[in-house]
């Protein structure tokens, strides 16, 4: 499979359950301190990087769901309203997630991780294989067609925290 080529809808799901299962096999053979360990990300631990995998995995469906209509043109000729400063994107997205998971153990981050990517599969179980051609963009910024893009983050992103958890 050459990154010029589409990923099918069976490719996904091959993927999505195998890396399912390597999360979750090499998160419950690890010992305990390896969590405890720091490996990257503002800092963040390997129990920090578990959280964010875990919290992560309920949005990947959301690439799924077709965009929402543009906004009719503007007659007005008065400058667009500014975004309000706040939010501090998809960084700081990510740390909020993985703060509210602060008091979650290890077994509970590992069954929500499980659970949502459960949720993943059935979304894409349930998606028209025409889809996965159409181009697509995540909230970070990775475009492509849908069905690679979606590989890359819900396949190789978490095979990569995967490793950098267990030390690799």
């Amino acid at each position: 499979m050459t990154s010029e080529q589409p990923i099918t809808k069976a490719e996904l799901l091959a993927g999505l359950r195998s890396s399912a299962a390597e999360v979750v096999a090499t998160m419950r053979v690890l010992r305990p301190e390896t969590f405890d360990q720091g490996r990257y990300e503002s800092g963040w631990n390997g129990r920090q990087i578990l959280a964010h995998i875990a919290s992560i995995e309920w949005s990947y469906p959301r690439l799924l769901q077709p965009p929402a209509p543009a906004p009719a043109p503007s007659t007005s000729t008065a400058a667009p309203a500014a975004r309000p400063a706040g939010g501090g994107g998809v960084d700081a997205y990510n740390a909020r997630q993985v703060e509210q998971r602060a008091s979650a153990t290890i077994e509970e981050l590992i069954e929500e991780f499980e659970r949502n990517r459960a949720k993943t599969i059935e979304a894409v179980e349930a998606t028209d294989e025409s889809l996965f051609t159409q181009p697509a963009r995540t909230a970070g910024g990775a475009s492509g067609q849908l069905g690679r893009v979606f590989y890359n983050v819900a396949v190789t992103h978490v095979q990569q925290h995967t490793r950098d958890i267990a030390g690799g």
